[in-house]
């Protein structure tokens, strides 16, 4: 027996105003447990008795029903606890699943919701309506529980949640309808958005059949609107605005008519950890995003270095077979850089150029920038100076020049970094060679960081007006390297441009190892230059190769007279840096040329005879020291001597980096790979592993796999 004067007392105590959010969530809890009673046509649950969710449901209607609840404040208020009680439950029983395949082809908010009747009628074994039905309100109910449960994010509009592709709300908030349904007759008409105890106006109105209109604003962003697109594609798809550089391939040459080839080295990155980022998340990766020489160059190699900083690197030259075609061979080119001491690395001047522009505001971008900047402090010798600029809108300095061993307050600084304006990129680069400036070592390394996801859209945003910018600052000694962050908007082609002009590399991070790799392992080649416009040039002889191809550097082609242009811009290397270069040739008489030979060119050497006529080629390097403007020369003659008879008598890091080389050609569908599969390649790869101790080479096998897996061993 319920004592009155205590429903009284109830009923006349001022009670606080539930909670807008509170008061969404509860209408929709009440709706989806109104719908799995009335429109699932198959009991549910065990035989001992009612579900936990229907006991919620039975409770809420005896208090309703006896009027135990005498104002609409109150009902709110008891309707906050009875819907808790029920989503905890229906989280029990039905586990929220994340990064699933199921793709719903319809929701209930296409279709009317089946009402009770009122008079009892036989029960039928359902039809395969209902079925769907009852299908359609288990995945929606699935849903809206993961929805209430997920984590808190930026609020999107609708049109993203939709991936882009279905058309926008009226003004009036009906829900958009499916083209599929545009001819169906008897539809019912879209009712407006719920008013009354659970509306935010207060208003009150009739019951709605459309679940997305029954909804509170708040809570339309729980329900995917439905979509034009077939139920294969209804998975919601963000626009992808990354911006790379096309290039070919690099073709065939006949060496009697075309025996020099020219080329920038490269010591970039970028492109193995932009490939690897698409190959685990599912997704071969384009080919123009697949720059094989920064596969290859990604991985540290044990070639053989300089004795002394007097000859900044030292190069190696072997000719062996080739493992996915018998009848040509490869010349492996390896340098390797002199490794300064960390005792003898001179003073550096860092200033880090970091975007915190909107685009910036995702976890793979700024959460992660930071982080990897701070291990980058805490690398830094005492004495080295920090600065920091950041641009959105406009650029402002968030550090002036600090030494590094003030490291709480540079980390403090890094920490405070938010997203948020536009990319006004130009007047950032702007103030950070300025603060470079002020704070300039004489004999160090003066280095602006830049750190962003490549969008600039404010102010000189131009690839070219940017290298001309960068060019003339490098003048001044101080040099730039680019390190990307996050997918969707990156500009890959401004940071090699900017990188390439600006005498620094660049580097993609995706994760926080990468960074670690980056910064921190490969600190000593990433800040400090040794060697800055290095150049490769390969005389072919015609009497012993008859074709050749570089493989990869298509980027970074020069032509013949710029290899003695002093004028002329090119790579540089880095302390204890390794660079590789490999070519494919067709020795003379092998049977393997692929260009037809000329009718009357070939007298000419069989009769005059060649000079040097038992080399395969010719390699000269040109490069020039950090603070000099004159290149010198370094040469080596390819001869016999430099054959090795098989492949499998390579050293472990040769045949490692032909392996890395053969997958980025596979990955780009190169002819020469076509019919060497990635089987081949996980063979060559696992038996060249050799010491891994950062696991570089281990995850490179996984990689492999997983371009089987989604290519087929192809």
């Amino acid at each position: 027996m319920v004592d009155d004067n205590e429903l009284k007392r109830l009923r006349d105590a001022a009670v606080p105003a539930p909670a807008r959010d509170a008061k969404a969530r509860a209408f929709e809890v009440a709706l989806r447990a109104y719908d799995q009673e009335n429109i699932s046509a198959v009991t549910q649950g065990s035989l001992g008795g009612l579900r936990l969710t229907e006991r919620a449901q039975k409770l809420w209607s005896e208090i309703m029903q006896k009027k135990l609840i005498a104002t609409p404040a109150l009902a709110g208020l008891v309707a906050l606890p009875i819907a808790g009680y029920a989503t905890f439950h229906l989280l029990r029983e039905q586990p929220p699943k994340f990064g699933g395949d199921e793709k719903i082809s319809e929701t209930l908010a296409d279709k009317p919701a089946t009402l009770k009747p009122t008079t009892a009628e036989p029960k039928q074994a359902p039809t395969g309506l209902e079925k769907d039905k009852k299908a359609d309100a288990d995945v929606e109910s699935r849903d809206a529980t993961d929805a209430l449960v997920a984590p808190a994010s930026p609020p999107k509009s609708e049109s993203t949640i939709a991936g882009g592709t279905a058309q926008q709300e009226s003004a009036t908030g009906a829900p958009r309808q499916d083209a599929a349904d545009a001819g169906k007759t008897n539809v019912a008409p879209p009712a407006p958005a719920p008013t009354g105890e659970f509306a935010l106006d207060g208003s009150i109105s009739t019951p709605s059949t459309s679940r997305a209109a029954r909804m509170p604003a708040e809570s339309k962003l729980m329900v995917q609107p439905p979509s034009t697109l077939p139920a294969d594609q209804m998975q919601p798809q963000e626009e992808n605005r990354d911006r790379v550089e096309d290039f070919k391939t690099n073709p065939v040459h006949a060496a009697l008519e075309d025996p020099v080839s020219t080329f920038s080295i490269d010591v970039d990155t970028a492109s193995y950890s932009f490939v690897r980022s698409s190959l685990k998340q599912g997704t071969l990766p384009q080919a123009d995003t697949v720059r094989v020489e920064e596969m290859i160059n990604y991985f540290p190699y044990d070639w053989k270095g300089p004795e002394s900083a007097s000859t900044p690197f030292n190069s190696t030259v072997s000719v062996m077979p080739t493992p996915w075609n018998t009848q040509t061979k490869l010349m492996h080119v390896a340098i390797k850089g002199f490794d300064v001491k960390p005792t003898e690395q001179p003073k550096a001047n860092l200033v880090f150029l970091i975007d915190v522009s909107g685009s910036m505001d995702e976890p793979d971008k700024l959460p992660l920038l930071k982080s990897a900047f701070r291990l980058l402090v805490g690398k830094l010798k005492a004495d080295d100076t920090i600065s920091i600029v950041t641009y959105a809108g406009d650029a402002g300095t968030v550090l002036e020049p600090t030494k590094a061993s003030e490291k709480d307050k540079i980390l403090s600084a890094i920490d405070n970094l938010t997203p948020g304006g536009s990319t006004a990129g130009e007047a950032g680069i702007k103030e950070a060679y300025r603060l470079a400036q002020k704070s300039f070592v004489k004999d160090g390394v003066n280095r602006v960081m830049l750190a962003t996801d490549g969008d600039f859209n404010v102010g000189q945003s131009d690839d070219d007006d940017l290298k001309r910018l960068i060019e003339s600052e490098r003048k001044t000694g101080v040099f730039l390297s680019v390190f990307g962050f996050g997918r969707g908007n990156l500009n890959d082609q401004m940071m090699q441009t900017i990188a390439q002009n600006g005498n620094g590399t660049a580097a993609y991070i995706d994760t926080l190892a990468e960074a670690e790799k980056v910064l921190v392992e490969d600190a000593s080649s990433t800040l400090f230059t040794i060697a800055k416009d290095v150049k490769i040039q390969v005389e072919f002889n015609p009497n012993k190769v008859s074709e050749y191809r570089l493989i990869g550097y298509e980027t970074r082609a020069l032509n013949r007279e710029d290899f003695n242009n002093d004028r002329v811009d090119a790579g540089d290397i880095g302390s204890g840096h390794s660079v590789t270069a490999i070519y494919e040739i067709t020795p003379k008489g092998s049977g393997g040329e692929q260009i037809d030979p000329l009718r009357y060119g070939q007298a000419s050497v069989d009769n005059g005879g060649v000079a040097n006529a038992d080399e395969y080629a010719f390699v000269k390097i040109r490069y020039k020291l950090p603070n000099e403007d004159v290149s010198k020369l370094i040469t080596t003659p390819v001869t016999s001597a430099n054959e090795i008879s098989s492949f499998d008598q390579a050293s472990t890091d040769q045949r490692f980096s032909v392996a890395v080389a053969a997958f980025g050609q596979k990955l780009r569908d190169e002819d020469a790979t076509a019919k060497f599969g990635y089987d081949k390649i996980m063979e060559i790869a696992t038996a060249a592993r050799g010491a891994d101790p950062f696991g570089y080479r281990s995850e490179f096998l996984s990689l492999v796999r997983l371009a089987s897996a989604l290519g087929g061993n192809r």
